[in-house]
């Protein structure tokens, strides 16, 4: 059983968030929609050991000591579209903060739709869940795992994933979670503002600007089926677009491959 602290917040800390730092947790997304009923506002529970993370489509996330576990649970306005685009958000965030914590020499970048890749491979995922009834997000937990101090085995992920790689084994640098915990609220405070304040736009330019393999090619997997063509960008809803030899294609949802 996980016990919760409740810390003092940094200086710098998002107005009106609050700040969760548990000891031992099984799942931080899943003790988020645990505390969501009692939050009065948006929050961040970090973990210092999770020991039955998840990944998307139900795989398993191996978080070993050193490595940084969080989610923002929060209840969002507007409807599931406007919460999937916060994955978007989420994204930028992480690479915004590890680059102000490491320099802007940290040769980050993002593979659709949320991962951040360190040297060409996966040091983070990201997972968002969500309650709600009628097209409506009542609670959504957005979950994030990087690999700050380790990274699994290769023969622990799925075959053709990208390498997974950790901050500390591609750099030598080291971060405590609890300052990235702080870095990373400040960062996705910046990002979900712009989102607020001028759509979605903005979030899509700068996630471009940052994106892994743009204009080459790549393939997307949809259980069953493939497409493959070059990876041309995002649209308005965060979709992938694709040019393929059947023409351009827009996919809401697919595993990414790179390569032909």
């Amino acid at each position: 059983m996980s016990w919760l602290r409740v810390n003092n917040l940094p200086p710098h800390w998002p107005e009106g968030v609050a700040r969760h730092i548990l000891d031992r947790v099984d799942s931080t997304n899943a003790e988020a929609f645990r505390l969501a009923p009692s939050l009065s506002g948006p929050a961040w529970i970090m973990a210092r050991r999770q020991e039955a993370g998840r990944g998307r489509r139900g795989r398993a996330w191996t978080d070993p000591a050193g490595n940084f576990a969080a989610t923002l649970v929060m209840r969002p306005t507007g409807g599931a579209a406007d919460s999937a685009r916060l994955s978007f958000v989420a994204a930028l965030a992480v690479h915004d903060a590890l680059h102000s914590l490491c320099g802007p020499s940290l040769n980050l970048s993002l593979k659709w739709p949320n991962d951040v890749l360190l040297n060409g491979g996966k040091l983070s995922g990201i997972l968002l869940e969500s309650s709600g009834a009628g097209g409506q997000v009542a609670t959504l937990a957005i979950g994030i795992g990087i690999n700050l101090a380790q990274a699994p085995e290769a023969t622990e992920v799925e075959p053709h994933a990208l390498r997974p790689v950790s901050l500390a084994g591609e750099t030598g640098l080291r971060i405590a979670p609890d300052d990235l915990l702080d870095a990373l609220a400040a960062s996705f405070d910046h990002w979900q503002r712009q989102m607020q304040t001028y759509g979605f736009e903005p979030i899509r330019n700068a996630w471009l600007a940052r994106a892994a393999r743009l204009g080459e090619t790549i393939t997307a997997r949809m259980g069953t089926t493939e497409a493959t063509g070059r990876f041309e960008g995002i649209d308005q809803t965060g979709a992938l677009i694709l040019t393929t030899p059947r023409g351009r294609q827009s996919i809401p949802a697919a595993d990414i491959h790179f390569g032909g």
